[in-house]
């Protein structure tokens, strides 16, 4: 999901030479190569591994993305988009009629297989689910709580969001469920590794990195 130096380092060890990840080898712009950074990019030039990352284009594919894709696992039916991001929506939406409490154990289901646990805002007794929002990742946001209040959602699945999220969601009448950044866009790369490997006849493996997230 990640290119660290954990995820190359198991690349190398699967004799791999194409890394497939979510999140790239640089964050912030420019940045100088020096320590981790070289480090990396010193091990994948070594041992001939190149990388491709797929970031946005990931999120938002409508059957090999993250959210779409996450949807599915919590047995939701995405019927519009969600949480836009300049000209673009990354994630999904859709109706429900069920208890709010189910989507939380799908969701804690879901998390457990790949070593996450799921945390949420504070959820009345007895709420049902009527219109959600999935955005996976970093999803909990100032723009993605706007956006959900404006289509009146009532519930937000993300992987993780900061603390005032968690405040200001039942003032907006709203339930978040923060299922980990790192199992929630993990389905993304190892939808397209299945996919690529189907399409040119080429074996895969997928290396888990899970970052506590």
């Amino acid at each position: 999901m990640d290119a660290s130096l954990r995820t190359i380092q198991g690349a190398i060890a699967a004799d791999a030479n194409l890394l497939i990840v979510h999140h790239g080898l640089f964050w912030s712009g420019v940045q100088r190569l020096v320590g981790h950074r070289y480090e990396r990019l010193r091990l994948l030039l070594e041992h001939d591994v190149a990388v491709y990352s797929s970031h946005l284009p990931l999120d938002r594919h409508p059957t090999l993305g993250n959210n779409a894709l996450l949807a599915r696992a919590l047995g939701l039916e995405p019927t519009g988009e969600f949480a836009r991001y300049e000209s673009i929506s990354v994630g999904v939406r859709g109706e429900d009629t069920r208890p709010t409490a189910e989507i939380v154990d799908a969701a804690r289901a879901f998390a457990r297989q790949y070593g996450g646990t799921t945390h949420t805002s504070a959820i009345a007794p007895g709420r049902v689910t009527r219109r959600w929002g999935i955005c996976t990742g970093a999803g909990a946001s100032a723009e993605t709580l706007d956006e959900a209040t404006a289509l009146g959602l009532d519930t937000l699945i993300v992987g993780e969001g900061p603390h005032w999220t968690a405040v200001a969601a039942p003032e907006l009448d709203l339930v978040i469920i923060y299922a980990g950044h790192y199992a929630t866009e993990t389905l993304g790369v190892r939808a397209l590794g299945e996919h690529v490997s189907q399409t040119f006849n080429i074996p895969w493996t997928f290396i888990d990195a899970p970052t506590g997230t």
